[in-house]
C-alpha cells in the first residue's frame, strides 16, 4: 500500500484548520519509508498542514524536487529545520541554473534561492537526468526530453544565457513513478515537460499501464484548442482503462471542469488533506 497526502496546494478542504498557498508539497508512504515530493512556497504552510494532520517531517527518509521554481522549493529551510538528519533529496541537475518571471520590462527571480554548495550542506544531493529509484516502488522520471507535445509553458517564465533572455526550457522538470500492485501512479509537480510528453516518457521507461496521475499538470496555460487535444490524446493513450486524475496547483479550473465533464468520476480534486490510497 501506499499512501500520498497533499500538504500543499492552492485549495484546501473546505471546513478544515489547514492553510493554502499557491505550491505544491506531498508526502508519500510506502510500508517503510517517506518521501516528501516538493515542499511549497513558503515553509509555514507546510509546517503548519503536517502538524494539523499529524505528520512528523522529522521522520521523512527522502526529498524530491520536481524542479527549482520557488513554490516548490521555497519551503525547503523551514523543512530543513524540522529534519532530524542529512536526507537524501533527488532532482535533476539543471537545478541551480537562474530562473526568472519577467513581465513589462521587470524582473524577479523565481527559482531555487540555495547555492548547490549551501544545499549540498544539507542534504546528501543526488542530481540525475536519467530515472532514479528513489525508495523500493518509486522512481523519478529522470528529463522528459522527447517533447513533441506541448509543453506546460509559461510566456513570463525565462532563463539568462550569456547575457540573454531565452524561454525557461524547464529541463529541470521532474516526476514521480510509483509502482504498485494495481499499476503505476504518476505524481506531478508542475508538469512543465508537458503531460503529455510525461506520459509517453513513462510509458516508454516503464512497465504497466497508468492508474492515476496526481498532482500540478500545467494545463492552466493550454489554450482551447490544446486543452482538446489534450484531452483527445489523453482519452486514446488510455484506452478503455482511462486513468483516475487528481489535478491540482497548476492545472486551472477551466481544465479540471473539462476533464471533469469528459471523464466524470474519474476526475476528483486534490486539495490540502487529501489522502489517496494505492495498493
Amino acid at each position: 500500500m501506499i499512501t500520498l497526502r497533499c500538504l500543499v496546494d492552492n485549495t484546501v478542504l473546505r471546513g478544515s484548520s489547514l492553510w493554502g498557498e499557491h505550491g505544491v508539497s506531498f508526502l508519500i508512504e510506502t510500508p517503510t519509508r517517506r518521501v516528501l515530493f516538493d515542499v511549497g512556497q513558503s515553509g509555514d504552510v507546510l509546517a503548519h498542514n503536517a502538524a494539523e494532520m499529524s505528520i512528523d517531517l522529522g521522520q521523512v527518509d527522502a526529498l524530491v524536487l520536481s524542479h527549482a521554481h520557488n513554490d516548490h522549493t521555497g519551503g525547503l529551510e523551514r523543512f530543513f529545520s524540522l529534519s532530524r538528519h542529512k536526507v537524501p533529496l533527488y532532482a535533476n541537475p539543471d537545478l541551480f541554473r537562474e530562473r526568472y518571471s519577467v513581465k513589462e520590462n521587470s524582473s524577479h527571480s523565481i527559482g531555487l534561492k540555495l547555492s548547490h554548495d549551501q544545499l549540498a550542506q544539507r542534504v546528501d544531493l543526488r542530481l540525475s537526468a536519467e530515472p532514479v529509484q528513489v525508495v523500493e516502488g518509486m522512481w523519478t522520471t529522470g528529463e522528459i526530453r522527447d517533447r513533441t507535445e506541448f509543453q506546460g509553458s509559461s510566456p513570463n517564465l525565462f532563463v539568462k544565457e550569456n547575457g540573454d533572455w531565452l524561454p525557461d526550457p524547464y529541463l529541470d522538470d521532474l516526476s514521480l513513478v510509483l509502482e504498485t500492485d494495481s499499476g503505476l501512479v504518476l505524481v506531478c509537480g508542475c508538469c512543465h515537460a508537458g503531460l503529455l510528453n510525461t506520459l509517453a516518457h513513462i510509458r516508454h521507461h516503464f512497465s504497466g499501464e497508468t492508474l492515476a496521475i496526481v498532482g500540478g499538470t500545467h494545463l492552466v496555460s493550454a489554450n482551447a484548442e490544446t486543452l482538446t487535444h489534450a484531452i483527445e490524446v489523453l482519452g486514446e493513450y488510455c484506452g478503455g482503462s482511462m486513468p483516475f486524475l487528481y489535478p491540482n496547483h497548476c492545472t486551472g479550473e477551466r481544465a479540471f471542469y473539462a476533464l471533469l465533464q469528459t471523464f466524470g468520476e474519474k476526475v476528483q480534486p486534490c486539495p490540502v488533506g487529501t489522502v489517496l490510497r494505492f495498493g
